[in-house]
């Protein structure tokens, strides 16, 4: 038997066997840096989380990890150390606002940056140590189109595209599409536009980046919905905390809660084809 049939006959297998619950896995990415991705990410995480979800939030900015310093949360070891085999993943995870359990990222760890495929498969090896239930995990990836943001979000079922009224963050959103279309064979996107003027700004960004991609690629977007510009956003960032509990009545906060609605809304994918790594699948069907 053949190396490929046998992963898959694997893969079969753990699919069949019993679980608790399934997984619900989501890679929040960008094509480039300051559309406010990590936020997106650490809201959507605490939003589901007070609607009673089991969350587990991964900075996978492996090299400039952020989102345990949005957060205010204080770290003795992060994910260089599980690389380095000093502790378990276990080991590294931290409670952060309404319960969500946080797996932070180096900062400022060149090596981090430039793993080498085997240390990615490490690091997403290790999640199969994991023994609770988890609804959601949610997964900030790094901005742009590396090897490691590619690995990462490969790794999950549903992939959110978030694009500002910036030409180089459409033309960024629409180089990761591409990448994850001809590369992985991905055709299924979810974009959400951040920091916009009004509403009809949102749609016309979305509609935008369709235009392009329905005539060169053969993939499948979906309008996720606009966050707002709201003051209050950066304000939550200065006391290092959400918006949506700093200022849960501005409009970035109803936002936020509109679009874990909508994230609660999507049916769950249990096939997932060739796309998937074995990680996923054992995390899907609860080995642990």
């Amino acid at each position: 038997m053949s190396k490929v049939n046998q992963n898959t006959d694997q893969a079969a297998g753990l699919r069949n066997m019993p679980r608790s619950k399934p997984v619900k896995v989501i890679a929040v990415s960008a094509g480039k840096g300051g559309v406010g991705k990590s936020n997106v990410s650490v809201n959507l995480a605490v939003s589901l989380a007070q609607k009673g979800n089991k969350i587990l939030l991964m900075d996978a900015d492996l090299g400039l990890g952020n989102i345990d310093i949005m957060l205010g949360l204080h770290t003795k070891y992060n994910l260089s150390h599980v690389i380095q085999g000093s502790c378990h993943l276990s080991d590294i995870i931290i409670k952060g606002p309404h319960g969500i359990s946080v797996i932070p990222a180096a900062s400022g760890t060149d090596y981090m940056a430039q793993l080498s495929p085997a240390e990615h498969a490490g690091i997403i090896d290790a999640f199969n140590e994991l023994t609770d239930d988890f609804d959601y995990m949610i997964i900030d990836t790094a901005a742009g189109i590396s090897d490691t943001v590619l690995s990462f979000t490969r790794s999950s079922q549903e992939v959110i595209v978030v694009v500002c009224d910036e030409p180089t963050s459409l033309t960024d959103a629409y180089a990761l599409i591409k990448v994850m279309s001809k590369r992985y064979e991905w055709i299924h996107f979810r974009i959400l536009a951040n920091m916009v003027r009004n509403m009809r700004e949102g749609k016309e960004l979305f509609n935008r980046l369709c235009r392009v991609a329905d005539q060169f690629l053969d993939v499948s977007l979906d309008y996720l919905g606009a966050v707002p510009f709201d003051e209050r956003v950066h304000d939550a960032v200065k006391k290092q905390k959400v918006v949506i509990e700093a200022y849960p009545e501005c409009n970035a906060a109803k936002a936020f809660h509109q679009l874990a609605e909508n994230v609660e809304d999507w049916p769950f994918k249990r096939s997932l084809g060739g796309n998937t790594s074995f990680f996923l699948e054992r995390l899907v069907a609860g080995e642990h």
